[in-house]
């Protein structure tokens, strides 16, 4: 196998796969422009205000743009959000009580989200602990929706369905707008009172709509993800119906405050400019993934999705089926970051997880997953989890690293 080649002619293979993936980002950047047009976005919306955050003209219509851009009547994006899993907790406890009933309707939601519901660790402080009842609905295979088990589970003593748009550490396929819909379609079928909750991480302007155009009723995501563009430094987002978004800000800052407060820290500017950006970067991000699709599969290892399947999100997985050339993936992507390019990554414990962690990406901001990454659970199938890439040739250049070091 002539190593230097591998990825110029797996290269040659996906062209034909951009031009979509260009369409798509045109569309959505369009979006993205008009939101800013229409709110009249200017130089007084990047000034911020200090302590409590009282009427801030530049956090309101922030929310405004993201509300527009996403389909939501209402939209709460913040700095404040430490995490994508803070986010998703926010809403969560936010929009469920004592004695209400949550399931994931997806399999087993991603590893960090387990102790937010209380499958493990400290049970006090999580959903489960809250008195909130929690169910699952298990995937076909691993790998596919049950849509028959969703008819099966849902009922009227259902409050809330958690619907996970990436696969998360699993190998299950990330679920793509039209699987989206159907399963909306099929819980709103059993009841429709039932709050569609999307974890919308990883997945946002990928494909031309976003869940809530499809019914979901509530979604949200990490700004140090795709929304950000590469350059917001923290933060997350809430979108969605109005009374779904109130209770999920009454959580974030308290009952009485909610959106209203909440000083910005002089990071509006950054969060306007990075959602403009958005479109843009995800679409490099989304070439590269094809890329390293098409090259892992023509040096023989299982990676999903396929180069000629729909992306849904910016993830591709590589599944090693041994520990030795998952480490050797991520210490040769760690030697191709532009950040601590001289570190060795090595497995160590991560806050809410249950194993072992390999992460590699020297990023510019600490956890962006947004820029080239990896990172993987140190047990069976040995996977790794490939996102981001802030622009196509920094991808382009380190798979060509990687397979000089990884080819045997």
């Amino acid at each position: 196998m002539d190593k230097k080649n591998i990825v110029d002619n797996a290269e040659k293979k996906v062209k034909k796969y951009f031009e979509k993936v260009d369409e798509i980002k045109e569309y959505n950047q369009e979006k993205v422009l008009k939101a800013f047009y229409d709110n009249k976005i200017g130089l007084e919306h990047f000034a911020s205000v200090s302590g409590y955050g009282h009427d801030d003209m530049g956090r309101e219509a922030l929310d405004k743009v993201f509300a527009q851009v996403f389909k939501a009547e209402k939209a709460i994006v913040r700095n404040h959000f430490v995490s994508g899993t803070h986010t998703l907790s926010c809403a969560l406890f936010g929009n469920l009580r004592y004695g209400e009933k949550l399931v994931s309707v997806a399999g087993s939601p991603y590893d960090t989200m387990e102790e937010v519901i209380g499958k493990r660790g400290d049970k006090r402080a999580s959903l489960i602990g809250h008195g909130v009842l929690y169910d699952e609905v298990d995937l076909i295979n691993d790998t596919d929706v049950d849509f028959k088990g969703i008819e099966n589970k849902i009922d009227k003593t259902v409050n809330m369905v958690l619907i996970q748009r990436s696969r998360g550490y699993s190998l299950r396929k990330s679920l793509d707008i039209k699987t989206i819909k159907k399963i909306i379609e099929t819980v709103k079928s059993k009841n429709s009172d039932c709050i569609c909750f999307v974890d919308n991480c990883y997945g946002e302007f990928v494909e031309k709509e976003e869940p809530l155009e499809v019914g979901a009723d509530l979604i949200a995501g990490s700004l140090i993800k795709n929304p950000g563009g590469g350059i917001v430094e923290a933060g997350g987002y809430i979108a969605g119906k109005e009374e779904y978004v109130n209770q999920s800000a009454y959580r974030l800052t308290a009952p009485g405050i909610g959106a209203e407060g909440g000083a910005m820290l002089n990071q509006l500017r950054l969060i306007f400019q990075g959602l403009f950006m958005a479109p843009s970067i995800v679409s490099e991000a989304v070439k590269g993934s094809i890329l390293a699709s098409q090259v892992f599969e023509d040096i023989g290892f299982i990676s999903t999705p396929k180069p000629d399947e729909i992306r849904t999100d910016i993830i591709q997985t590589i599944k090693f089926s041994a520990p030795e050339p998952l480490l050797e993936f991520c210490k040769t992507l760690q030697m191709y970051s532009p950040v601590e390019s001289y570190l060795t990554p090595v497995p160590d414990e991560v806050p809410g997880y249950d194993n072992k962690l390999i992460m590699a990406g020297g990023s510019f901001i600490e956890g962006s997953t947004i820029e080239l990454s990896a990172d993987g659970p140190l047990r069976e199938p040995y996977a790794a989890y490939m996102q981001g890439g802030l622009n196509y040739a920094h991808v382009k250049i380190a798979l060509k690293g990687i397979i000089e070091r990884l080819v045997k």
